[in-house]
């Protein structure tokens, strides 16, 4: 697995380094060798965030933790990661590296079904991004689905962790 390791705001030691490639390397027996992480270190207020994200065959993992200090954010961090390799382990078990789950035991169950609640259709309204926002924020909603009048493409405008706004355009 190659691992590329970014730090913004925070200074990263080799020990701290060391740590990274001594997780992520536990992680390795899942994917294949031509996987990609990418692992990103940043301080925000009093929190150290760690946040690693993994590409392997086309499907892309993520997780992200916050703690006080930088040892414990990594720790959850891939925790998180293996927790979600383990509970879809029968459905990825085609895509990633074979015999990865041969030799894993826990109590968990491995395979939950997708459960479909609502199925919802609309026209989508040509619109410019402000409208969207506008409209996601009058109807209370984390995201809003519009045809962007700009690109004349579909978009999907939604409001991001910080605060912010976030857009993504189809192709």
């Amino acid at each position: 697995m190659d691992i590329n390791v970014t730090a913004k705001k925070f200074h990263l030691n080799e020990e701290l380094r060391a740590r990274i490639d001594k997780k992520l390397s536990k992680l390795d027996r899942y994917f294949r060798s031509d996987a990609q992480a990418s692992v990103r270190l940043t301080t925000q207020k009093n929190d150290e965030i760690a946040e690693v994200t993994i590409v392997s065959e086309g499907l892309v993992f993520r997780a992200q933790a916050r703690s006080d200090e930088m040892f414990h954010s990594l720790e959850e961090a891939t925790d998180s990661l293996e927790r979600q390799l383990r509970r879809h382990k029968t459905r990825l078990q085609k895509r990633l590296r074979s015999g990865a789950f041969e030799n894993l035991t826990d109590e968990t169950p491995t395979e939950e079904a997708f459960e479909l609640i609502r199925r919802k259709r609309f026209a989508l309204k040509p619109m410019d991004l402000e409208e969207a926002i506008l409209q996601m924020e009058l109807l209370e909603h984390d995201f809003f689905l519009y045809r962007d009048t700009a690109e004349d493409a579909v978009c999907v405008v939604y409001r991001r962790r910080d605060g912010g706004y976030g857009q993504i355009t189809a192709e």
